[in-house]
């Protein structure tokens, strides 16, 4: 036991620095310590109603979801790698793994005491980008970290998860 520490590869909740959980098959999969925004956008549709062309009606038309990236330290954990090389396999073939490339997720956000504040559902997502292994330099007292990019389809907000009260 080096330091004092002892390393624990069945753990489940995520470490005292993550305050973000995802869920992939129902288990949580990796504690993260950065998600980028859940960001949508809709798109303005201008017309012109009836004989009023002095101004311009406007409708919400097709609504697209910005990509989300998620960072963690280095862990040995294998699945996003696996799941991220299910878009391009190893073997050079152009074939995706169709079956297995998009996932469902479930994001949830911690409060100070590791309870669910908030909690999304992040739709049929695939990798577009993934960084195993990034620049390391020994000579830095920083932590190598691993990133993925992922691509949904959409999200929305679990509306049954509430913010557990205190006491």
């Amino acid at each position: 036991m080096p330091n004092g520490f002892t390393v624990n590869v069945h753990r489940y909740d995520p470490y005292k620095n993550f305050r973000f959980q995802v869920s992939l098959d129902g288990r949580v999969v990796m504690g993260v310590s950065k998600v980028g925004a859940l960001k949508r956008s809709t798109e303005v549709v201008n017309y012109r109603s009836g004989g009023g062309n002095t101004y311009d009606v406007k409708s919400p038309g097709r609504t697209s979801y910005e990509a989300i990236t998620m960072e963690r330290g280095l862990t040995h954990d294998p699945d996003f790698e696996e799941w991220a090389s299910s878009v391009h396999p190893h073997d050079g073939s152009s074939n995706a793994l169709l079956a297995q490339y998009k996932k469902d997720f479930v994001l949830n956000l911690l409060n100070l005491q590791g309870q669910v504040a908030k909690s999304y559902f992040l739709m049929r997502c695939w990798v577009s980008d993934y960084t195993a292994m990034p620049d390391l330099d020994g000579g830095q007292n920083g932590v190598a970290i691993e990133s993925i990019t992922l691509q949904p389809e959409r999200w929305e907000r679990d509306l049954s998860v509430t913010e557990p009260s205190e006491g």
